[in-house]
């Protein structure tokens, strides 16, 4: 793979003063582009979506601006003057390298537009980083934005195997699969006797973790449906932690929740979410379609089991007996991964996990960016 040194890169995505999943990505990867000596700058959303299509409490983070790095709020979704603008500034910039996120059929316009002006510069190497591709919640024009996205693009990275199967039936150019690199931006792990006392939890209770945002597709409800099982109803020193802001009615929810769950739906901060994850025995994800998850990787970092189910790429990422459990999509099934993993030696998975942290690094990522830029 082709190491990628002195380049002049930009990113285009999320990044602070927004907040989630793809923020701490995309400032993560600069992070990893500035060590290896590349010069970097990220261009983020002065308007990222309209009001009526953000369910949650807010877009945006309360803390700082991370130190050591150059982001610009540049792009607005939804006004194609901006697209100019911003696309022309970049390609007069002439980086080797721009990066594209790509996760939302509604920012194909934009995000193609801006990239089919950059690449008239006959210089820049235009890389659309891909979490989705065909979208969790379909739209009207999904397929169109996407796909005059995708024309703009020289070459793409997948996190997982299922986008890029996606991906090369949309088009034969180059693309790469590389899993998604281990979140370690949010701190070390932490005795969990030290998170749960910082937490005000039961020292002598045993914690399954539910995290981020809540949304139809992520099952929490088949969780919920599992909790009522009555072999789990029996065990007593056992919780559920939802943790995540609602983005949808959380009314349907609620009839669901018996005394054994706990309910935090503020944004957990980042300098609490180590806490959570130490402080947890398991991590849950009882999703009903996936492609990756970035709550996987963040299991990874704090070295804790997961139970997931067999949809898109979590199996790849949750080999099953061996860093917790995969299981079909339905609450019974869910709860019966809960007792089978409740049954075993606390500490059965650590030394795979262990092992397997150690492949998820964020150099290996960037290699396989770089991998992309060989070919013209």
């Amino acid at each position: 793979m082709t190491k990628l040194r002195h380049k002049k890169i930009v990113i285009i995505g999320p990044a602070h003063p927004l907040r989630g999943g793809l923020a701490a990505f995309n400032e993560r990867l600069a992070r990893q582009l500035i060590a290896q000596g590349n010069e970097v700058s990220i261009h983020t959303f002065s308007f990222q979506y309209p009001g009526f299509m953000f369910p949650g409490k807010t877009q945006y983070a309360d803390g700082p601006a991370p130190e050591g790095l150059q982001i610009e709020r540049t792009v607005h979704s939804m006004n194609p003057f901006n697209w100019l603008k911003t696309g022309s500034r970049i390609r007069k910039e002439k980086p080797d390298i721009v990066i594209v996120a790509y996760w939302l059929p509604l920012m194909g316009p934009a995000l193609g537009t801006i990239a089919s002006i950059i690449r008239k510069n006959k210089h820049s190497r235009i890389i659309g980083l891909v979490h989705n591709l065909i979208p969790h919640e379909k739209r009207p024009g999904d397929k169109p934005f996407t796909r005059y996205f995708v024309n703009q693009c020289h070459a793409f990275i997948t996190l997982s195997k299922e986008v890029l199967a996606d991906i090369k039936q949309m088009t034969n150019k180059p693309v790469v699969y590389s899993p998604h690199p281990v979140y370690d931006s949010f701190g070390d792990p932490v005795p969990a006797t030290v998170a749960k006392q910082h937490l005000g939890w039961d020292a002598n209770k045993r914690y399954l973790l539910f995290f981020g945002f809540i949304r139809a597709y992520k099952g929490l409800d088949l969780l919920l449906e599992a909790f009522a099982d009555r072999r789990i109803q029996a065990i007593e020193n056992l919780e559920l932690v939802v943790a995540g802001e609602f983005y949808e009615d959380r009314k349907k929810y609620d009839p669901l929740i018996t005394e054994q769950v706990k309910i935090f739906s503020d944004f957990i901060p980042n300098e609490e979410v180590k806490y959570y994850f130490s402080a947890a025995d398991l991590v849950v994800q009882p999703y009903k379609t996936a492609t990756q998850s970035g709550i996987s990787q963040m299991a990874y970092h704090f070295e804790k089991p997961m139970l997931v189910t067999a949809v898109g790429g979590l199996p790849e990422i949750v080999p099953d007996g061996k860093a917790g459990y995969v299981v079909a999509p339905d609450s019974k099934s869910v709860a019966d991964g809960i007792l089978r993993f409740l049954a075993q030696p606390a500490d059965v998975f650590s030394s795979f996990i262990r092992e397997q942290k150690e492949l998820y690094s964020w150099e290996h990522f960037a290699d396989s960016l770089g991998s992309l830029t060989d070919t013209q």
